[in-house]
Parts: structure tokens; C-alpha cells; sequence
């Protein structure tokens, strides 16, 4: 069964003077500020594309790695999983850092690292970024 989930932006003006809002379907009419500051300096209290994008890949790798663990054995106790996702102003989105630490009992660090790159490798999302590089840094707690 194929699940469709939306976010709407409503956007006013032009690109460095406008600001707009985003709105995630699951928020309930909770909306996000977002303008071209935001994404080209960095603003307290405004999101930006590279934000939402880092949430959703954060979540999706952190859903795929609790899969991969449970397949093999392994019941996690936590995962914290941070994705840093670079924006060049003119060029684009240049990159996705996955920064992972997790609590895994019974798990070696190399086995680990094994499993944190397959979830890397397979999640939907890193799939869907196969046009940019992703790296990680994943470790035990």
C-alpha cells in the first residue's frame, strides 16, 4: 500500500525579500517560517529546505538502522541520529552528514559500523539523495 505525504508552502514575494511557511500535512495547521536568509546565512527561529530535508533523513536512516538491528538480533535502546545537510547559495545541496550514536547491547563496534553503513546505503531517503554525497560518523553509546 503506497502512503503520499504532503507539506504545502505558501511563498509571498521574491526570493530574498519574501518569506513564506510550510505546513506539514501531520502538523495539525502548525506552520514553519522560511525565507532566503534562513537557508542562505542561517536565522534563529526560521527553517529552511536543507532543515526539513535533514529531519527526514535523519528520521528515515534511523527508522532503517532499528530494522536492520531487530533483522539481525539486535533490539536497540536508543538511537540518536543527527543529519547535517549542506546548501551552497548558486550551487545547490553539496552534501548530508549522518552523525549517529546508538545504544545496542550485545553489538560490537565493527559490527556496528556494518550495519549503520547498510542503513546508510538503503534508506529511502539516502536513495532518493543518490545526486549528492553522504557520509557518516556512527558510533556506540
Amino acid at each position: 500500500m503506497a502512503l503520499t505525504s504532503e507539506a504545502t508552502t505558501v511563498w509571498t514575494g521574491d526570493l530574498t525579500t519574501g518569506s513564506g511557511t510550510v505546513t506539514l500535512d501531520s502538523s495539525h495547521g502548525g506552520s514553519f517560517p522560511v525565507n532566503w536568509k534562513a537557508r542562505a546565512e542561517g536565522t534563529a527561529n526560521t527553517t529552511n529546505p536543507e532543515e526539513l530535508l535533514g529531519a527526514a533523513h535523519a528520521s528515515c536512516f534511523s527508522m532503517a538502522l532499528a530494522l536492520i538491528l531487530a533483522d539481525a538480533g539486535h533490539t536497540p535502546t536508543s538511537i540518536q541520529t543527527t543529519a547535517a545537510v549542506t546548501f551552497v547559495a548558486g550551487t545547490g545541496v553539496t552534501g548530508s552528514h549522518l552523525l549517529v550514536s546508538a545504544n545496542v547491547p550485545g553489538v560490537t563496534e565493527a559490527e556496528f559500523e556494518a550495519f549503520a553503513q547498510d542503513a546508510k546505503v538503503n534508506c529511502p531517503i539516502s536513495q532518493a539523495l543518490t545526486g549528492i554525497p553522504i557520509t557518516i560518523e556512527a558510533e556506540l553509546a
